[in-house]
């Protein structure tokens, strides 16, 4: 997938449009990821699906014309007056080229009646336009032109996000257009929107939002927020309502039988739900609870280093472990590339990382860096940890969803299952089946030993295979495994369906020279989508290839959709 442009260098230099866009943007992902998206954009979208689509867009049009014409007796500047009213010109110029489609595509916009997803949005957005916000007076009753200005403030916070929507969408689509296989049927409509012309009047839209909420108090500016919000909600529940007679690849349950079928969700922890690494979060609890050097312990403990003989050795500990690895990595990698997926070739050279890794943890425990944490401590780190944007999100409602036979596995590297378990039940995911390494305690402090059930990616990958076992063959198993690093290689191979999440550099170097293909998810389901005619898709694992991803937002939308 295409990344939303890059944050300028200061984030007080951005324009109030822009901020909400960069805020909203797990949304924009959401409106990408409908079923009727994902069938535009591969160009397989039924015809009469499309014809009742561009049915409602005019309704959306027209209702748009007529926001702008009442933004624009709202507005006292003369700037701003001559700016929607072309804006305005735009909306009437993209209603003709619908007009246009009646001929192309034999559309009967007369027909058609208009959906309840539509009217929500319309309504909504001509009801903001006529000041009906709470707080806000109609613009009859509004006694200074300044208060008709925050009316037309707010009605271009209730459009902006659907033209920047549009705008997106339309670029989205023209990088997937692929010339050699023949016209895309729909290709008319993502030059429209991939156009120059319209993303500048989408520009334009933000321009506008801008200026017109600059002497805005923080209050009001929060109104707009909440409305540009509840615009982009209202939009993707408008391509959600699009009916589709036709099989497709979104969202993945869709066609999920819970008396047939069985749905494994496998995650890493560290750094694919964490934004920090776990054994930074032990090494600190370790540090800032060790006594002071001239302090005495109690006899009744276990002794421990002082805490700068500790932040020392984890400095030492770390750097070695950086450094061993990068080597660890160099030394498995093929003299030349592998052009066809080799499994065996791959495993092998992992069995030398998974050595490494227990190598490491063998230095830790002998050392003695985690000795004395007390377990209170880690539960307390557990349920602080910052985890990943939309993870938690993504959980629970995988696990909420009583339609769904689904069970979630966290295969971690972790040296202390109890902080992912605590990570977890802060959110309310107890369910959730914690595969780590545990601590050795006596009387709730560890004794710095650690209890090895899964420290290398081999053990990973094992443990994965066992869990697959238990659930038997009575039922269809689908797998999906989420990781970020080369220790997840293995089992995001092993599952029907891999996907990457971030973007280490060495899980990349290491699967494409082994022959892994690396595609971005997105780009992925349309090519997927293209060659669904009928029936369901076919998912199946040990193929090669790794789906990449750059956030959870797009696992959510792929998986569960909106």
């Amino acid at each position: 997938m295409a990344a939303i442009p890059p944050k300028s260098p200061s984030a007080e230099e951005e324009g109030l449009a822009r901020r909400f866009w960069i805020k909203f943007k797990r949304e924009s992902v959401f409106a990408m990821y409908t079923p009727f998206t994902v069938c535009l954009a591969s160009g397989n979208l039924k015809l009469d699906t499309f014809r009742h689509y561009i049915a409602q867009d005019v309704h959306f049009l027209k209702a748009f014309a007529q926001a702008y014409e009442m933004a624009e007796e709202c507005a006292d500047d003369d700037d701003a007056k001559l700016s929607i009213s072309e804006l305005r010109k735009s909306v009437l110029e993209e209603l003709k080229m619908h007009n246009s489609f009646v001929q192309e595509w034999g559309a009967d916009f007369g027909k058609e009646t208009i959906n309840s997803a539509t009217l929500k949005y319309t309504e909504f957005l001509l009801a903001t336009a006529s000041g009906k916000v709470e707080g806000v007076k109609a613009p009859g009753k509004l006694a200074t032109p300044f208060e008709k200005t925050k009316v037309a403030a707010y009605t271009l916070g209730a459009m902006s996000p659907c033209m920047r929507l549009y705008a997106f969408l339309g670029k989205e689509f023209e990088v997937l257009l692929n010339p050699s296989e023949g016209n895309h049927p729909y290709k008319k409509w993502i030059d429209n929107y991939s156009s120059e012309n319209f993303q500048a009047s989408a520009l334009q839209t933000e321009d506008l939002l801008d200026k017109l909420s600059v002497s805005l108090t923080g209050e009001e500016l929060d109104i707009i927020e909440k409305l540009y919000h509840q615009a982009m909600k209202l939009e993707i529940d408008f391509f959600c309502a699009q009916p589709l007679a036709q099989p497709t690849v979104v969202p993945l349950i869709k066609e999920h039988n819970a008396a047939k079928d069985h749905l494994t969700i496998f995650s890493d922890f560290d750094l694919t739900c964490t934004v920090v690494d776990s054994s930074a979060i032990l090494a600190e609890i370790a540090i800032v609870t060790a006594p002071k050097s001239d302090q005495n312990q109690p006899e009744n403990q276990l002794g421990r280093m002082s805490s700068a003989d500790l932040r020392n050795t984890w400095g030492l500990l770390s750097k070695q472990y950086t450094e061993e690895y990068e080597q660890c990595i160099e030394s498995i990698m093929p003299s030349e590339k592998v052009e066809i997926f080799n499994h065996e070739a791959l495993r092998k050279a992992i069995e030398q990382l998974s050595d490494f890794e227990k190598r490491a943890n063998s230095r830790v425990i002998e050392s003695g860096v985690l000795k004395g944490i007390n377990l209170e401590d880690i539960k307390r780190a557990g349920e602080r940890l910052i985890l990943q944007d939309g993870c938690t999100t993504f959980f629970q409602k995988l696990v909420k969803n009583e339609n769904l036979n689904a069970n979630v596995h966290v295969l971690s590297y972790c040296w202390c299952g109890d902080l992912i378990r605590a990570s977890f039940s802060s959110a309310g995911l107890n369910v959730l089946n914690v595969h780590a390494n545990e601590f050795s305690f006596q009387e709730a402090l560890s004794t710095g030993d650690i209890f090895r059930k899964v420290e290398s990616p081999i053990d990973k990958v094992q443990a994965f295979n066992n869990i697959i076992q238990n659930y038997g063959t009575d039922r269809k198993n689908l797998t999906v495994y989420i990781g970020d690093s080369v220790g997840d290689l293995l089992c995001l191979l092993e599952a029907d369906i891999g996907i990457v999440i971030g973007s280490s550099s060495s899980l990349r170097k290491v699967g494409s020279q082994f022959g892994v293909s690396f595609i971005p998810l997105y780009p992925g389901l349309v090519k997927k989508q293209k060659e669904c005619v009928e029936g369901s898709s076919n998912w199946k694992g040990k193929s090669g290839i790794l789906y990449t991803v750059s956030s959870w937002a797009e696992v959510h939308a792929f998986i569960l959709g909106w």
